[in-house]
């Protein structure tokens, strides 16, 4: 096949750092992924699966069945990120676990919604809750400094306008900290938002 010298040249210019032709693609290879365990990997990727499919954010209570229940995929709270994760990747039920030991040790979790008795539907919903589980699981580590003192697969909780968020740290990379993957009201996302609100918690479970 001939080639002429425009063709020369236009290749030339698509291979060059310094001009794009229409027609020449030039795209920046993604940062390598950051360290993780298998099992943090496979959290991490179940967590991510969830983007696109639950859109909505809506903390109405929903009766549930139990144990295994959940809430239509298409909607959720940031909690649900979590225990979907957990159960897509080990079948890990969360439901069923905190439920479990909210039974035997109700006095050690919080009441800030003035109940009396567990209620399954609702208690592994809440980010107080699952706090005081992976606590008492031994699941607390120390809040880095930074965003460089993160691994994937971290649980982080935040405050944010007098309430509590919760979520998963990434094994993408952001500006200056992992990715984030939650639902803080329009969906599951992975996002750069990991140090956009106060820090209020940082667990690891069942991950290494």
């Amino acid at each position: 096949m001939k080639v002429t010298m425009l063709d020369r040249r236009s290749l030339l210019l698509c291979a060059g750092a310094s001009l794009v032709l229409p027609g020449c693609t030039r795209q920046r290879p993604s940062p390598p992924p950051l360290p993780a365990t298998p099992r943090a990997a496979r959290l991490t990727a179940a967590a991510r699966r969830q983007i696109g499919i639950t859109l909505h954010y809506d903390a109405a209570y929903t009766p549930l069945p139990f144990p295994n229940g959940d809430v239509p995929r298409v909607k959720g709270v940031c909690t649900d990120v979590i225990v979907r994760a957990y159960r897509d990747a080990f079948g890990a039920d969360l439901q069923a676990l905190v439920h479990a030991d909210m039974r035997a040790a109700f006095a050690a979790y919080p009441r800030i919604w003035g109940l009396d008795r567990p209620d399954p539907s609702i208690d592994h919903r809440r980010v107080p809750n699952l706090r005081v589980w992976l606590t008492r699981r031994g699941a607390a580590l120390p809040v880095p400094r930074d965003g460089s003192g993160w691994r994937p697969g971290d649980i982080f909780t935040s405050l944010i306008n007098g309430g509590t968020h919760i979520g998963l740290v990434s094994d993408r990379r952001g500006q200056s900290a992992p990715l984030i993957i939650h639902n803080i009201g329009a969906g599951t996302r992975e996002e750069d938002a990991l140090t956009a609100w106060p820090i209020s918690g940082r667990y690891r479970w069942s991950i290494d």
